[in-house]
């Protein structure tokens, strides 16, 4: 039977040797953590301070400043005054306020499918391995870029106005209506066209999502015999539904907040600002009459808030509606 002999003086040899020369290391002491976490905050303020100093003065400020003003009767020049809720019983019962209101809903409800279905049409064409993909991508997005600008707008006005390129074109198909913008039932749908025409941004979103549709599940689908049409509904809008979902939102919030091509194709300044006969009297539009042209600065900040909660509102209905239709990848938020 064996003995074990055990090396005491070894293992501690080893013991001493696996320790640095310099002794145990101290952990660091509470007081040093938390001088150095301060600097590393106070530098991160600082590189923040910027942006900070901008929301403060140019969003926060300003908002504070206008829900104030939405309580008060204020004209610019003198101090405002408290009036409670006079500012909205008097928006409620405006005809023309609710004209606008009207006109808006009617825009968004037709203005943003239809700009939906092109940018869609377009890109399905698009995903398509054709020649010439890049310059056809950048002609459709080119419309995006500088459609929200003035010399735009004009543009448009002269091309739908009596006379002009519209007006002579229905001539030749015996259509005589005369130009869209002077119409007030007709320029509407001017403005329709216009964001229409605009359709690059969501376009460019689309092809994106097309790109991420597995090739396996079309041919699978072409192997079961599904035509181009149920391929399209059974697996292209269930794939590309979280894109669809964000460009249904992002497009929506834009059509509530139209104003420079409203206010420039309806005439710009002066008794006809939002269109003749208020035709293309949108929200902002009338918005922006009371407030710089009446300078009832307190009525105008009442019907932005107003707006502000209403596209809030419709918001939120979208992102309760989307767990009814939007399908996410397995792991997936």
């Amino acid at each position: 039977m064996g003995t074990t002999v055990t090396h005491a003086p070894a293992r501690e040899a080893l013991s001493r040797d696996s320790e640095p020369r310099h002794g145990p290391v101290k952990p660091a002491r509470p007081a040093a953590l938390k001088r150095r976490r301060r600097r590393e905050n106070l530098a991160g303020y600082l590189f923040m301070s910027p942006w900070i100093a901008g929301f403060l003065l140019l969003t926060a400020g300003p908002m504070v400043a206008s829900l104030y003003f939405a309580f008060t009767d204020y004209n610019l020049f003198d101090p405002p005054r408290w009036i409670g809720l006079d500012n909205f019983s008097e928006m409620f019962g405006d005809p023309r306020w609710r004209h606008s209101v009207q006109v808006t809903l009617w825009y968004v409800v037709v203005g943003t499918p239809l700009k939906l279905i092109a940018a869609l049409g377009v890109a399905l064409l698009l995903a398509q391995k054709r020649r010439g993909q890049a310059f056809y991508r950048a002609a459709f997005y080119a419309p995006s870029l500088i459609g929200a600008s003035v010399s735009v707008a004009i543009v448009w006005k002269a091309i739908f106005s009596d006379d002009a390129v519209v007006d002579r074109t229905q001539q030749l198909f015996g259509i005589d209506v005369g130009g869209w913008t002077g119409d007030p039932d007709m320029i509407i749908y001017a403005l329709v066209a216009l964001t229409v025409w605009q359709f690059g941004a969501p376009m460019v979103i689309f092809l994106a999502g097309l790109k991420q549709v597995p090739r396996e599940l079309y041919e699978a689908a072409e192997v079961d015999g599904a035509g181009t049409l149920r391929r399209f509904w059974n697996i292209t809008l269930p794939m590309i539904s979280p894109v669809l979902f964000f460009n249904v939102l992002l497009e929506t919030i834009h059509s509530f907040q139209i104003f420079s091509s409203a206010y420039i194709v309806g005439g710009g300044a002066g008794g006809n600002a939002c269109g003749p006969a208020d035709g293309s009297m949108v929200y902002t539009c009338y918005l922006y009459v009371q407030g710089f042209e009446n300078s009832r600065m307190g009525l105008a900040s009442a019907m932005a808030w107003l707006l502000l909660i209403a596209v809030a509102l419709v918001t939120a209905v979208l992102f309760w509606s989307q767990k009814r239709w939007v399908h996410y990848e397995e792991g997936a938020a």
